[in-house]
């Protein structure tokens, strides 16, 4: 299993971004894909994760992130909308049986910076 994040980049307060992981080698549809971040001398936190039953989301992210997937494409995304400093972070893309499970596959992650 492969997984490959992209879509980071720098954006100012309150801005957008949009990020993708695909997966090669990983049940389309199936299993969970989600989000987890680390920021400068932080331990990592989850941001949002999608399964078959359920989507969910760490509180700080609720209204203003949404995950997403394409299951043709085998593609989730993570909509990232009012973007505030403290959301600068490597974002890692990770993938498992179940949100409520640890990850099992881990990707590279993309550097978000949210700075004025």
């Amino acid at each position: 299993v492969q997984l490959q994040a992209s879509g980071g980049g720098s954006v100012q307060p309150g801005g957008s971004l949009r990020l993708s992981c695909t997966a090669s080698g990983f049940p389309s549809g199936r299993g969970a894909i989600g989000w987890v971040r680390q920021a400068p001398g932080k331990t990592r936190e989850g941001v949002a994760c999608i399964d078959y039953l359920r989507t969910e989301y760490a509180d700080f992210a609720k209204g203003r992130f949404t995950i997403s997937r394409d299951n043709a494409e085998n593609t989730a995304y993570l909509q990232m909308t009012s973007l505030k400093p403290g959301d600068t972070a490597v974002y890692f893309c990770a993938a498992g049986e179940l949100c409520e499970l640890d990850y099992t596959y881990w990707g590279q992650g993309t550097q978000v910076t949210v700075s004025s």
